[in-house]
């Protein structure tokens, strides 16, 4: 357990919904203390303690972790904590499971937003940091949450943010709350540069020589057919309709959605949004720019911006990986905002001392 000395020399956060580590890495690089986690999925929280082993995870159903409990185990008093961060399970509200306007989404998962309340209401935190899918702001449990957190003495900001203008070298258009108890707290400058797919994986070494698990795990075996389309996409941004129409398949020859299936990535732009589904080039724009193969693991978490040595479980095989990384938040979007979190958080305490020595 963290003394209360070290609590006190850094600003501290709780990470709930914690997946495999990506929003406690982008908190850890802005400089913050991680007191503890909560994750319900048994890969992911393996994950997780192998890279976090300093946190104190709990591991379970967070319906059934109690918020007064937590707040005596990590000896801290209401109003103490400095940041209450997390992200909700967002398969309830993808756009892709809602594309039926008119039939009522009833994923049970979309109750747990609902649960930053619940800790919210216990803990008190200076500032909350929830990040999420940009349908959720249409939903009633979203709402909610923004009316409840007003009537406790937060000021809540919601913006729709895309990472790639915060350091991802990724489209990936995200929902992020931000609020303060009785400060306001806004997101994070966009960036000048854009980070590009080949300032991001392209200095690795060969797949299947490099020495990384990760990035040496092997293809899943494909047909001749399959592998020759691979081949005739063009290099660097090509797409499968960048072909003739007889050398499409059948199934995509019936279909003009999904254009990006059997698309490459382009060196000098930034990668589509990583998936659970990016091992396969089936699922989207996942073949490299220049080799005739899907990005690896390894490529899918630096266009994620995980760290290069960041550890991931792979007990459970290469799609529970990609599903992992997928779901994870990117730690460099993360990274940008808390440090404006942790910068207001300063500036609130000096306003609060000069105010009492004032008096």
């Amino acid at each position: 357990m963290k003394s209360q000395e070290t609590q006190s020399s850094k600003a501290t956060a709780i990470d709930l919904f914690s997946g495999c580590g990506g929003l406690t890495v982008g908190l850890k690089q802005a400089g913050f203390d991680v007191l503890a986690a909560v994750e319900v999925d048994p890969l992911a929280a393996e994950t997780y303690r192998s890279n976090h082993s300093d946190v104190v995870l709990k591991e379970g159903d967070i319906r059934s972790v109690s918020p007064l409990r937590l707040l005596r185990e990590l000896n801290l008093k209401k109003g103490q904590l400095d940041l209450l961060a997390g992200c909700p399970p967002c398969q309830g509200f993808s756009s892709l499971r809602t594309r039926n306007g008119n039939r009522r989404n009833r994923d049970r998962r979309n109750d747990l937003v609902g649960q930053m309340l619940r800790f919210a209401k216990t803990f008190e935190p200076k500032a909350i940091m929830m990040e999420n899918v940009p349908k959720l702001i249409q939903y009633g449990p979203f709402k909610r949450l923004c009316q409840k957190l007003v009537e406790l003495g937060y000021e809540v900001d919601v913006q729709i943010k895309d990472a790639a203008r915060y350091g991802v070298p990724q489209r990936r258009r995200r929902l992020i709350l931000l609020a303060g108890k009785g400060f306001a707290v806004r997101a994070a400058a966009e960036a000048r540069v854009v980070r590009t797919v080949r300032s991001a994986i392209g200095n690795l070494k060969e797949a299947g020589k490099s020495k990384d698990a990760l990035h040496d795990l092997p293809e899943k075996r494909r047909s001749e057919k399959i592998q020759q389309l691979i081949r005739d996409i063009p290099k660097n941004g090509g797409s499968r309709t960048d072909l003739p129409e007889d050398r499409q398949l059948p199934c995509h020859q019936k279909s003009d959605g999904f254009r990006d299936i059997y698309g490459r990535m382009a060196w000098d732009e930034v990668s589509p949004t990583i998936t659970g589904g990016c091992f396969n080039p089936s699922k989207g724009r996942f073949l490299h720019p220049v080799k005739n193969r899907a990005i690896t693991m390894r490529e899918a978490a630096l266009l994620q911006t995980f760290p290069k040595r960041y550890r991931f479980s792979a007990r459970a095989g290469k799609e529970a990986i990609a599903l992992m990384i997928g779901n994870a938040l990117p730690p460099e979007f993360i990274r940008r905002h808390a440090l404006v979190i942790m910068k207001t958080l300063r500036s609130v305490k000096r306003t609060q001392r000069a105010s009492i020595a004032h008096h």
